[in-house]
């Protein structure tokens, strides 16, 4: 529910990120955000306890970027000065 509201009222004023975890539910709204220009990151297999969340957002195409988890933080500050530069 939270990515299919943040798709539909922030669109490409957005940046999805998918952690480890079990399920589709997740998945299904990245892939919205993503289809509405939001920029979307899931995390790697080898630094996810379970790869299911990541690994069925993949799967259907609603990852820009995959990252360990320990390049999450810096992968969004990177996108967020290139958002900043751009004005």
């Amino acid at each position: 529910m939270l990515f299919g509201s943040v798709a539909a009222l922030l669109r490409n004023n957005a940046i999805g990120v998918i952690l480890t975890g079990m399920g589709k539910d997740g998945a299904q709204g990245l892939l919205k955000m993503r289809q509405a220009g939001a920029w979307t990151i899931g995390q790697d297999q080898d630094s996810c306890v379970v790869y299911g969340m990541p690994r069925e957002a993949a799967q259907v195409g609603a990852i820009d970027e995959v990252v360990a988890l320990s390049d999450v933080s810096e992968c969004i500050m990177s996108r967020l000065r290139d958002f900043d530069r751009r004005g």
